[in-house]
């Protein structure tokens, strides 16, 4: 029962809207994933750490994975298209003019 309560205290991590207070609950699930005694649980927290940056960009920047898909399916198909061009330069520019409402 601990490893479900420890996995469903993790997923709040993707619903925080603040860094700050993501990064709390952050260190207090490290915490008790390290205390737990569970061997494979604290392996998993270490290994997650490595990820935590864009765990809490998340809260700044609320894309699903859709979304995401949407914009890395337009750049392969800009890159298919690409073919021939001189420069990376160009194929940056084009693939900045594919999105004019995100900021560069």
């Amino acid at each position: 029962t601990t490893a479900y309560l420890m996995r469903d205290e993790l997923k709040q991590l993707w619903f925080y809207q603040h860094p700050g207070y993501a990064r709390q609950a952050w260190d207090h699930w490290l915490q008790q994933a390290q205390g737990s005694g569970i061997a494979a649980l604290a392996h998993f927290a270490l290994k997650l750490k490595a990820y935590l940056h864009g765990i809490l960009s998340r809260c700044r920047h609320r894309l699903n994975t859709s979304i995401v898909e949407g914009i890395n399916n337009t750049i392969k198909v800009i890159k298919r298209r690409a073919y021939g061009y001189r420069d990376q330069e160009y194929f940056f520019l084009k693939i900045r003019s594919a999105f004019p409402g995100i900021p560069r």
